[in-house]
């Protein structure tokens, strides 16, 4: 079985009491749930029976305590998980509407996670084949962005499949917006990407969707799969394409949805083996996807990040 290492920001999603308008009948509330985009994409594929490791930078306070008790207690390997004094563990408060939408108000920069540069990676982290996660979070400032496209490009050179999701988050760049250039530029190191519709449409700019697509594919993207909310999950490859419905479930909290989706899927990859044409397989990617759906409507349906992502027995239980 092939490992599964994602790096980036591990954060303490601060999640509000209150859905859409309710005032409610007291203060509002928030719990403290362990999150991070890539660290919830290595508890998911822990949690499916898949070794994952996580590598980032966590502050020396209560919150990093918090989130590397939690990764370890999901069965992530946390060896390559740095501690530091220069600055806190970010936060993020998290507010839902009515149909489990969030939004978020991050306290980051400064945060821990973006002072981890090559000099922190563990030796020999890519001595045999993995799958190495990343996203656009890391691309915020330039020496965290050095070292996302370094371990990219490390990464490639050892055969590790790399993946990438999109996952944007405008309110973390100094401008307010991702920088479109930069985010693609980390797209075409990899092997796999992952972006929403939204995502799509915002990167492409005035570029048809299919035109900027197929330019991914021709930089060395080999499959490239594209969520919708609730709807439809297509998927484009250089010699494929198809779609593949979810399931329907009634959303409680969407933070994890797609880092459960993108977990699973990457889960199914690394049980198969990544040797090979695996992009130009399409029954082994149609049930890979279809489990990456299940586990995606699974995690809506709960609050929290790690705590909603899916074992295998979860996922038997909603193909009931």
């Amino acid at each position: 079985m092939t490992p599964v290492i994602a790096f980036g920001e591990a954060l303490v999603d601060m999640l509000s009491s209150r859905l859409g308008d309710d005032a409610g009948t007291g203060p509002e509330t928030f719990t403290p749930y362990a999150g991070g985009a890539p660290a919830n994409v290595a508890v998911a594929c822990a949690r499916l029976g898949v070794p994952s490791r996580f590598l980032g930078m966590l502050g020396a306070d209560h919150f990093g305590d918090f989130l590397a008790r939690e990764l370890a207690a999901h069965g992530v390997d946390t060896s390559g998980v740095v501690r530091t004094r220069d600055s806190r563990t970010a936060l993020a408060f998290v507010s839902r509407d009515a149909d489990g939408e969030r939004t978020f108000d991050f306290y980051r920069p400064p945060a821990a996670d973006l002072l981890y540069r090559i000099e922190d990676l563990p030796a020999r982290v890519f001595d045999r084949p993995a799958i190495l996660h990343l996203c656009s979070n890391s691309l915020t400032e330039d020496p965290i962005t050095q070292t996302t496209m370094r371990l990219a490009e490390m990464a490639r050179r050892a055969d590790c499949l790399v993946s990438v999701d999109a996952n944007l988050r405008h309110n973390l760049w100094h401008d307010g917006h991702a920088e479109i250039a930069r985010v693609t530029q980390l797209l075409d190191h990899a092997h796999l990407v992952k972006l929403s519709r939204e995502e799509l449409d915002y990167l492409r700019g005035d570029h048809p969707a299919d035109a900027w697509l197929a330019e991914r594919l021709a930089a060395g993207v080999r499959l490239i799969v594209i969520t919708d909310g609730a709807g439809d999950v297509e998927a484009r490859g250089v010699d494929l394409a198809f779609r593949v419905t979810p399931p329907r479930v009634k959303a409680v909290d969407t933070t994890a949805g797609g880092d459960a989706f993108i977990g699973g899927l990457l889960a199914m990859l690394a049980e198969d083996g990544i040797g090979g044409d695996w992009y130009r397989d399409e029954p082994r990617l149609r049930r890979a996807l279809d489990i990456a759906c299940r586990c995606g409507a699974h995690a809506v349906t709960r609050p929290g990040a790690y705590v909603a992502l899916p074992t295998r027995a979860d996922l038997e239980a909603l193909r009931e």
